[in-house]
């Protein structure tokens, strides 16, 4: 059975109001679906690649150190590289922001390469209210940490969803490990 696993403390909240406000340097886009679709019946949200923000790349050295470290205590999967940047994701109540029930791992090239998801959550949990990340590793779903800072990890095949921000906004942090096809 696969399991969610949570990793307390992963950035501290300094830490997590840094990224936001370099996030905040460049201008945001509207997140799109795997294959560069739009639908916000789907999804809707701002996002801001960290790839594009000067003076980030101590972010993905921890982010790819978090997900070693999980993939050698949980996981063990076949992880080759971090193919794709850092993904900063704003979720408005104004906006109706939510990410309905969907899996990483689609048909383009590199998205059919994602093995682990880690999601990073850099708001205060009392900021907002709904929004939360929800995962579906068997029956149930499960709730992943509000607490600023911690860090979610799941394999990216498994189903999940941000519920609808009901108040203020959510911003969190994603990352994707790739690899190899699962056999």
């Amino acid at each position: 059975m696969m399991k969610v696993h949570s990793i307390p403390g992963a950035f501290t909240a300094r830490e997590c109001e840094q990224i936001v406000a370099s996030s905040k340097r460049v201008p945001a886009n509207d997140a799109l679906l795997v294959g560069q679709n739009r639908d916000h019946n789907l999804r809707k949200c701002d996002v801001t690649w960290l790839d594009d923000v000067t003076g980030t790349g101590w972010v993905m050295a921890r982010l790819i150190s978090l997900v070693r470290r999980s993939n050698t205590d949980r996981f063990d999967f076949d992880l080759r590289e971090f193919s794709e940047s850092p993904q900063v994701a704003l979720y408005k109540a104004s906006d109706g922001g939510h990410f309905a029930w969907h899996s990483d791992v689609g048909d383009g090239h590199t998205a059919r390469k994602r093995k682990l998801t880690l999601v990073v959550q850099l708001s205060k949990p009392g900021m907002y209210d709904g929004g939360d990340l929800e995962i579906m590793p068997d029956a149930y779903a499960v709730t992943a940490s509000r607490y600023q800072g911690s860090a979610t990890v799941f394999p990216s095949f498994l189903l999940h969803q941000v519920t609808p921000v009901e108040q203020g906004e959510r911003y969190s942090l994603t990352v994707w490990a790739h690899g190899p096809a699962f056999r």
